[in-house]
């Protein structure tokens, strides 16, 4: 939910490009400003983005010690996706 106001200081040529993409995609500047917040910083923070690969560091794998490779990870979906349309 947004309740959270900010008034900010732009140069002039700043608040031009943002209500120039504004008109452009039919957005509002501060649906623009929010996204482009996000996309430098994240929704996510910066705590929890590192216990996340502390909780990824401690995974044990799979049997073997190792990892599966992307490629991989896309023959066993795809395997298993040929078995699943494949049932009667």
């Amino acid at each position: 939910m947004i309740s959270e106001r900010m008034q900010i200081l732009l140069t002039p040529e700043q608040r031009q490009r943002l209500e120039e993409e504004s008109l452009r995609q039919g957005r509002s500047v501060a649906s623009l400003v929010r996204e482009a917040i996000d996309a430098r910083f994240g929704t996510i923070s910066r705590e929890e983005r590192l216990a996340a690969a502390k909780a990824i560091a401690a995974m044990a794998g799979v049997p073997g010690g190792r990892y599966l490779t992307p490629e991989e990870i896309n023959r066993v979906v795809e395997e298993e996706r040929d078995e699943f349309f494949d049932r009667p």
